[in-house]
């Protein structure tokens, strides 16, 4: 399929899905025109990267991993491709979405007191009138 079919069944423009084969995510064939042809499979493929930038991964961090992963749920680890370099990008990207979750929960908290403080429960004397 060319780029616009692709875009039109993923959601994605075709601005965004050159970006990803720029960045090495993506990997369509070009045909003697010189024009970009996708597999059916590409369309799995896209919708994986935006699942995997939507929860924050770089393109850096899903250069390392994609060719690991074969779908959501999908893990194909080979321990011998692991580097030090992926390693330490993976321990730091685990440290990065750690602190995301902690100042995620501490703003839930917060907000949390904020609502309890400004809106008594039902029954509270302070509803009364």
């Amino acid at each position: 399929m060319k780029i616009g079919e692709l875009s039109r069944r993923t959601g994605v423009p075709t601005r965004l899905l050159r970006y990803y084969e720029e960045q090495d995510l993506l990997h369509p064939e070009r045909a003697d025109n010189g024009y970009r042809t996708y597999r059916e499979s590409a369309v799995g493929a896209v919708q994986q990267i935006r699942g995997l930038l939507d929860s924050g991964l770089t393109t850096e961090m899903m250069r390392a991993i994609l060719p690991f992963l074969s779908g959501p749920e999908e893990i194909h680890p080979h321990p011998e491709c692991l580097t030090p370099r992926t390693a330490a990008l993976l321990h730091g990207e685990i440290e990065r979405i750690q602190a995301r979750i902690d100042c995620l929960a501490r703003n839930r908290d917060r907000l949390r007191s904020y609502l309890a403080a400004v809106q008594p429960e039902p029954g509270d004397p302070r509803t009364a009138g």
